[in-house]
């Protein structure tokens, strides 16, 4: 599981006061589910297009899902933007597309617009509305410094910028998580996707700065010998009996 650790928000991006979310507990790691264990949690929401069932939503398809701070902030204005850019990307990849913004339906119409606006582009994946953090926590995109301060303090938690990468089995096969100053790539996401697509189809690992069409890895627990026959006998190069490479294509 790719991981970047989370730090607390910048005070001023932090939001008013607002009566305290309970939560089973005031620590991180409570709630998201083990990586290619468990299926991702199962929510019911309101969103920019309509009602939905999270599970209903992706049935059957690749996923992702994305979370924001709030509306009308401007890393997240650019990052929608960029996303919906992409959307002819990740069709193709056969990628459904969610994000989720810590406000309610009242706001998300209006950011919408200035993101198409701003990004000269057209958002026409759902946005959830999460004013109450019940998704946030149940995905635990809340920095564990915001718990610390929710347990001394009291307030509302900031939600952090989460990616989820899941599978058509409905499996959790990655997380990237992001304090609320960084920006994601957007490339990267999709990079991603090619790797535990390709992966998932070939039966290969991928190296640090794979990119589709290049050489990949073929995994330790197949022999030299079969990786011949499987890629042909001219397409293995071993540079260490643990470390081969084969190209696959695509």
């Amino acid at each position: 599981m790719a991981s970047f650790l989370p730090r607390a928000a910048p005070r001023a991006l932090r939001f008013a006061a607002r009566p305290v979310l309970r939560t089973p507990a005031f620590r991180r790691g409570f709630a998201t589910p083990p990586v290619a264990e468990q299926p991702p949690p199962n929510f019911q929401a309101k969103t920019t297009h309509g009602d939905i069932d999270f599970h209903k939503y992706i049935e059957g398809s690749w996923a992702i899902l994305f979370s924001h701070p709030a509306d009308f902030t401007p890393v997240c204005t650019t990052e929608l933007g960029a996303f919906a850019k992409l959307k002819g990307e990740f069709e193709k990849r056969g990628v459904k597309m969610i994000g989720l913004s810590a406000n309610d339906l009242t706001q998300h119409d209006q950011w919408v617009n200035d993101i198409n606006e701003v990004a000269n582009t057209t958002v026409s994946f759902p946005i959830i509305a999460d004013a109450d953090r019940s998704v946030a926590y149940l995905y635990d995109m809340i920095s564990q410094d915001d718990l610390d301060a929710l347990a001394t303090k009291g307030g509302i938690a900031f939600t952090i910028r989460a990616v989820f990468v899941i599978d058509p089995a409905k499996k959790i096969r990655l997380t990237m998580l992001y304090p609320a100053s960084t920006g994601r790539n957007s490339s990267e996401v999709l990079r991603v996707i090619d790797s535990l697509q390709l992966g998932d189809e070939r039966g290969i690992a991928t190296p640090i700065d794979w990119n589709r069409g290049e050489d990949v890895i073929v995994p330790p627990s197949v022999s030299t010998e079969d990786a011949r026959k499987k890629f042909g006998q001219d397409n293995v190069r071993e540079v260490k009996p643990y470390l081969r490479f084969t190209n696959v294509g695509k």
